[in-house]
């Protein structure tokens, strides 16, 4: 995986082979078939076999003679539940005694590669559909080395013992613990094809269950990349650069030299970095240096964005990139014909912990402490950064204080470990809130041209959206922009919408302002089902329809999206009276195999701003996991959804952007959460993702319900209460 191309200009080191793929394809490909108990063991847990007597079988579980069960996942957690959805998926096909497992943090090792990406990376809401079999199977195959080796012992046939609560069982009620048998079992040969156990049969898959991790971030002892410290590490703040074209012209480096504590002074292509013996000597001594940066003639503003997408847009019309079409768009039978564009604006990922690494090179070994998303590609973009083989990177992953996508990308660690191997020493680099808001990595600015057509019975007869947005996969480092000209990111959730219209046509155009753009938390369906879900409630109001009724007309081939739809509709008293004042909005979508319908219920003040007072969720992610961590992560993505439709802008003026912190950036506070409910689906399909598909339909649910409190279409974000409170 390779870098941002900047960064590698930054390190001067050779390109990496781009991966040529496409991130919606390698999100969708089954992971089924691939049997990673098969893997050999990382040498850390050979040596622990070979020195405790530990039951290893594979990379994902060891269990020790006192009965102790270890989980080791390999995906990261930042906040979304995988330390305990992944041991639970071990556990349950082991028959373990749940309280008796624990869980740790795997470092890099391609033994814990997601399937479904083909690397140790966690996004895309991947971790519960890549390993759902898998580690089932790992638990699976454990369990029948544990029964034969029982079996052995009593001179008895293994179909004639059970397990349960880590204990083999005689069919005349003899018991021998799992601890008790590590030896024997590690002598056994792992089985090619392990039973897994019916649904019905479960016992901790699909219960709700406390999380293993909450304990420690309760206490204070979860350790966080923030937190990570080691003897004689400097710690680094960056005067980073405002843009990839901008040119240092000036600073005061004896300014900085003179801030108490200051050590060293290092520019690198990103900007300035001032070493020193801790956090605010490093800040101080940032401020100090007063670099001045040629930003050159183009400066950058929000108004130049919105000319460029509107180009773009207007152009995908007649020449864009077809990212879908059918029947014929240019004709159709059209009682009424209705247009419209909408837009929305760069987004920051906004995580509580900014971004920060410590990392260590000495000689030919380098070491980072990270709350990273992406261990596997960060070992050979800095075996490029400090010019070392792969296998001399060792990359510890601590807790993410949020993640979003944003920790996927490669930025504070190259920077950490670039500045580790000029100064010779241990650097802990640490961006401040504003360093984080600037520093790009923008969820794309985004815009829509749509036009359509209702026949005499009020039907949707056709649909044509032209799209322009930046290129996430062209700007990524390790994606190509494939043939046809389509970033698959800048169209998933519109492209691929559900309804039934006989006449389409989805184009694509590319327009790139200049930010890099990036993952963000439901990546391009959390634009595009804003456009897609507010157009739809616009083509009900037109054909004087019902917007549930609307939907649903169009969703004969669609029965999960129906069915989310009915449920939310029912549990939040579809067409019941209101207080006054209080109205309604609806949306669905699907996006990681997951469905989810919202229900929202807002007022709109006097003075323009919303108020949204309960949130009626109905998800279907498929076989389920644990169920709290299900309604846990849908209020998350509602908050966060939230928090963008109301408050949600990074904004350009003069080359540089505008916001900084909390007070201009702000997000959904306690008192402004509405009450959320989460009502989930029964349902034997294969798991879907959770951590984002609960993101897209708050959006349009809430500015389809201000439509219906104000008669106010709202057709960008964040939501303008000065147009409101003029209505």
């Amino acid at each position: 995986m390779s870098p941002p191309r900047r960064f590698l200009q930054a390190t001067r080191q050779p390109e990496m082979d781009s991966l040529q793929t496409n991130r919606r394809n390698f999100l969708k490909t089954s992971a089924g078939s691939a049997l990673l108990i098969g893997f050999a063991l990382p040498l850390t847990l050979k040596r622990a076999q070979a020195q405790t007597n530990t039951f290893a079988p594979n990379a994902w579980l060891r269990i020790t003679p006192d009965n102790r069960i270890t989980i080791i996942s390999g995906s990261a957690e930042m906040g979304q539940g995988v330390l305990t959805a992944l041991p639970m998926l071990v556990a349950e096909e082991l028959d373990a005694d749940w309280k008796l497992v624990s869980v740790e943090q795997a470092q890099a090792d391609s033994a814990y590669n997601n399937p479904m990406f083909g690397m140790q990376a966690t996004g895309g809401s991947t971790t519960i559909r890549a390993f759902w079999t898998p580690l089932r199977e790992a638990g699976a195959a454990a369990r029948e080395m544990l029964v034969a080796a029982a079996a052995a012992q009593w001179r008895l046939p293994a179909a004639q013992l059970r397990t349960e609560r880590s204990q083999v069982i005689a069919p005349d009620g003899r018991k021998l613990s799992y601890g008790a048998l590590v030896a024997a079992a590690s002598q056994l040969t792992l089985p090619a094809k392990p039973v897994l156990k019916a649904p019905k049969d479960f016992k901790i898959l699909g219960k709700p269950t406390r999380r293993l991790d909450t304990p420690a971030k309760v206490n204070g002892s979860a350790m966080f990349g923030i937190d990570a410290r080691i003897d004689g590490m400097l710690v680094a703040v960056m005067a980073r650069s405002p843009s990839p074209q901008a040119k240092l012209k000036s600073m005061d480096e004896a300014a900085a030299k003179a801030i108490k504590g200051v050590q060293k002074i290092i520019a690198i292509r990103n900007g300035v970095a001032v070493l020193a013996d801790g956090f605010w000597a490093a800040k101080k001594g940032r401020d100090a240096l007063a670099v001045q940066w040629d930003l050159g003639p183009a400066l950058l503003s929000s108004a130049k964005v919105t000319t460029m997408l509107t180009e773009a847009a207007t152009q995908a019309a007649s020449s864009g990139a077809i990212a879908f079409k059918q029947g014929e768009p240019a004709v159709a039978d059209a009682a009424q014909r209705l247009s419209a564009s909408y837009e929305v604006p760069y987004l920051a990922h906004a995580c509580m912990e900014p971004m920060n690494c410590l990392a260590w090179v000495q000689g030919d070994n380098v070491t980072i402490w990270a709350g990273t998303q992406s261990q596997g590609p960060a070992q050979g973009i800095l075996s490029q950064v400090a010019q070392v083989t792969p296998a001399k990177v060792k990359v510890n992953t601590m807790l993410l204080g949020g993640g979003f996508g944003r920790r996927f990308a490669p930025d504070f660690t190259i920077d950490a470990t670039l500045l580790s191997k000029l100064s010779g020493s241990p650097v802990k680099l640490i961006y401040t809130r504003e360093d984080d808001m600037a520093a790009g990595y923008y969820r794309p600015a985004a815009l829509v041209q749509f036009n359509a057509a209702l026949d005499a019975q009020g039907r949707a007869t056709l649909l044509n959206a032209n799209v322009a947005a930046p290129s996430i996969m062209a700007g990524s480092g390790f994606m190509a922009l494939p043939a046809s000209g389509v970033d698959a990111m800048a169209v998933e959730g519109l492209a691929d919408h559900p309804y039934d219209i006989p006449n389409q046509r989805i184009a694509y155009g590319r327009a790139e302002p200049g930010p890099q753009v990036w993952f963000w938390r439901s990546v391009g369906s959390s634009q595009n089902t804003f456009f897609i879900e507010s157009f739809i409630d616009e083509l009900a109001h037109a054909a004087k329809a019902d917007p549930l009724q609307f939907r649903l007309s169009m969703l004969s081939k669609k029965p999960r999206h129906q069915a989310v739809l009915v449920a939310a509709a029912a549990k939040a008293g579809w067409g019941k009276p209101l207080p006054a004042g209080v109205k309604r909005g609806i949306a669905v979508a699907e996006s990681f195999g997951s469905y989810v319908a919202q229900v929202v219920e807002v007022s709109v003040a006097k003075d323009g701003k919303p108020r949204v007072h309960r949130v009626t969720a109905a998800v279907d992610c498929g076989m389920t996991v644990n169920p709290l961590t299900i309604a846990r992560q849908i209020e998350s993505a509602i908050c966060f959804g939230l928090s963008a439709a109301l408050y949600g802008k990074v904004s350009y003026k003069d080359g540089r952007v505008e916001q900084g912190n909390f007070h201009d950036y702000p997000v959904v506070r306690i008192n402004e959460m509405p009450k959320v409910e989460v009502h989930i689906l029964p349902s034997m399909e294969a798991p879907g993702g959770i951590g984002e598909p609960g993101t897209p339909p708050i959006a349009p649910a809430v500015t389809n319900a201000i439509f219906a409190a104000t008669g106010v279409r709202l057709r960008s974000l964040p939501i303008d209460s000065e147009a409101l409170k003029r209505a």
